[in-house]
């Protein structure tokens, strides 16, 4: 296994890119075709982690993840937070006023409405953001614009014409990191974050009795969403977040319920609550 080698899904210059090197500065970033491609990385023994976007504040969870993640068979051992800034990047030269298209990935143009309709462009979907970057340089077209993080327009060598064209300030995409082997902090010490995977029993009010444990033992839950699972309309599985260390005992006799009414419970990770949370709650009281 390579030791300092994260893998991240996308291209050279994309926000995933990005966060791995702010999260772990000076390691070689394996660039991925696919999520399955950089899971696959690092079950290969080609990565050592892989940095896994899970959801952005304003277009929400990110699709397929939750499918993936349970089969990838890693554990999560960290989250990160990436306030996401998208920059307008043409060819060296090329005029704003002689832009007819913009080129980005469908939730970055969905998250830059105003400036696509104030240039009045044709608004292009690519495949990411950093890609669409490569596209403009590599088509030589400076009629083509695109719209990607800063990191894209040095890798690509873009002029920038306008930064942080975003819609909305607060545009945050929370990453995790897998590994082959769980990574548990120490219980009682710093704020964690513990997630899971589960599908209730077929009984009667499963869900409302499998969850009760966690409202009885004071356990915050801070996520819970469910996902049709196999093709079938009836298998649901739910994917859930809460505060704490599986050897709390609060978190303990609440898991233990969960167990209890639950066909099947799976931890995914115990990792240290990252400080963007605090400071999130804070501002939001």
């Amino acid at each position: 296994m390579t030791d300092r080698t994260i893998a991240y899904q996308g291209e050279p210059g994309a926000n995933s890119h990005i966060i791995c090197a702010q999260a772990y500065p000076g390691w070689t970033y394996l660039a991925c075709p696919t999520f399955e491609d950089a899971f696959a990385a690092v079950n290969e023994g080609q990565a050592a982690l892989a940095m896994i976007p899970i959801e952005n504040s304003i277009a929400g969870r990110v699709a397929d993840i939750h499918h993936l993640i349970p089969i990838s068979r890693l554990h999560i051992v960290a989250e990160h937070f990436l306030p996401i800034h998208f920059q307008l990047m043409v060819l060296p030269g090329a005029p704003l006023e002689g832009i007819r298209t913009v080129h980005s990935h469908i939730h970055a143009l969905g998250q830059c409405r105003r400036i696509i309709r104030r240039l009045g462009v044709k608004p292009v979907v690519a495949g990411d953001t950093a890609g669409a970057a490569r596209e403009v340089a590599d088509l030589r077209d400076p009629t083509r614009a695109a719209l990607a993080p800063a990191m894209a327009a040095e890798v690509y060598g873009l002029d920038i014409l306008e930064r942080d064209v975003e819609d909305e300030a607060h545009n945050t995409t929370r990453f995790v990191v897998f590994s082959p082997e769980p990574v548990l902090p120490e219980p009682g010490g710093e704020p964690t974050v513990t997630s899971f995977i589960f599908r209730v029993r077929n009984i009667p009010a499963a869900l409302y009795k499998a969850l009760g444990g966690f409202a009885t033992n004071g356990v915050n839950m801070s996520k819970l969403e469910s996902y049709m699972v196999e093709g079938q309309f009836t298998a649901t599985q739910f994917y859930a977040e809460v505060d704490g260390h599986p050897e709390d005992d609060g978190l303990r006799r609440a898991l233990d319920e969960l167990r209890y009414f639950s066909r099947e419970v799976r931890i995914l990770g115990t990792y240290p609550a990252h400080p963007f949370r605090e400071a999130t709650r804070q501002a939001a009281e």
